[in-house]
């Protein structure tokens, strides 16, 4: 089992999207948020859970998919997994966007 960390830009995405999904519906808003997390939780047990991210090509940065959302994180070590960034799958991705 890992120990997920979540980055203060994360931490961030989730809001935003929260944010911006209530404008229309905060009932939805929060069905999405829930999901994500869900989805975050499984890399407690499994890790390697996602692919590489395609545009870096790191074998250590990893993305699994939520809905719409891009999940990228990165595997620190056999004990920790870091939560760098939530994109919407219609957004580019590019390598200063995770530091």
């Amino acid at each position: 089992m890992v120990k997920l960390n979540w980055t203060p830009i994360s931490i961030s995405d989730i809001k935003a999207i929260f944010d911006f999904i209530a404008e229309d519906s905060t009932r939805y808003a929060q069905i999405t948020v829930n999901k994500i997390y869900f989805r975050v939780q499984l890399l407690i047990d499994q890790p390697y859970l996602g692919r590489i991210v395609p545009e870096i090509d790191k074998k250590s940065l990893r993305e699994i998919i939520s809905g719409n959302y891009r999940i990228i994180y990165r595997i620190v070590n056999e004990y920790q997994v870091d939560i760098l960034r939530i994109y919407h799958s219609s957004r580019n991705l590019d390598n200063d966007s995770l530091k």
